[in-house]
């Protein structure tokens, strides 16, 4: 007896459910990968961002450097600079230093500008992760089904036969079996990639938002004090 002469000899609901087993298997082993890479990519940005940010470069540079980049903390930032520039242009004709209540009048709609992207940014990271909690939750019982069914089996055939031994219900009780494990198999890697994606999504989409409130800092210092806002920005 061997686990592919159980599968080949088990009953179709016993099969269907390891083929549905299995193609959750698949499916998640897929996102896990493509979230794996993604995540990781947005944390290094993330990183190199802050270190390429927090060193003193020219806003302006930064914009330039960055180009039609709009993805992680490079978008929130885009998204923060482009509300900025044109309300700054708008208010004060774009030179000199504005009172605070003009600066607070700019920096509402960047803010909410900034919220937006991170957002759809924090969408962005949780993408497919979905897909991940529903298979960890699902599979267990699906192959608890599995499970069942061969038991019923196995009944069954102790009820119609008058020779009740070990020989007539193994292969019933050895393809329930199966069904666990399938199910545990599916389910196992999706629930430990999904708690540790979850954790990943979580850090990066806080550090974006501490970004952005410190960009807000930053941006409400430079409206009322042009001058010095390159000086307070390296403190």
């Amino acid at each position: 007896m061997s686990i592919v002469s159980l599968v080949a000899h088990a009953g179709i609901v016993v099969k269907l459910v390891l083929l549905l087993l299995l193609c959750f298997s698949l499916v998640s082993w897929m996102v896990i990968f493509q979230r794996a890479v993604s995540l990781k990519r947005a944390d290094a940005g993330f990183r190199e961002f802050e270190a390429t940010f927090w060193s003193g470069i020219d806003v302006r540079q930064l914009e330039q450097t960055l180009g039609d980049s709009h993805e992680g903390i490079a978008a929130v930032f885009q998204a923060g600079m482009a509300s900025f520039k044109r309300l700054r242009g708008s208010i004060g004709n774009g030179t000199g230093a504005l009172t605070p209540k003009q600066a607070s009048a700019v920096l509402v709609d960047v803010e909410r500008s900034m919220r937006v992207a991170v957002a759809e940014e924090e969408g962005r990271l949780n993408r497919y992760l979905p897909v991940l909690a529903t298979i960890s939750s699902a599979s267990p019982y699906i192959g608890l089904f599995g499970t069942v069914w061969g038991i019923m089996g196995s009944f069954l055939t102790l009820s119609a036969t008058t020779r009740a031994d070990l020989s007539t219900v193994a292969p019933w009780v050895a393809e329930a079996l199966v069904a666990t494990a399938m199910g545990l198999f599916a389910a196992i890697p999706a629930v430990i990639a999904y708690n540790r994606f979850t954790a990943t999504t979580e850090r990066l989409v806080l550090g974006y938002r501490d970004f952005a409130e410190e960009l807000h800092t930053l941006l409400y210092r430079s409206l009322l004090s042009p001058a010095s806002s390159a000086a307070k920005r390296g403190q």
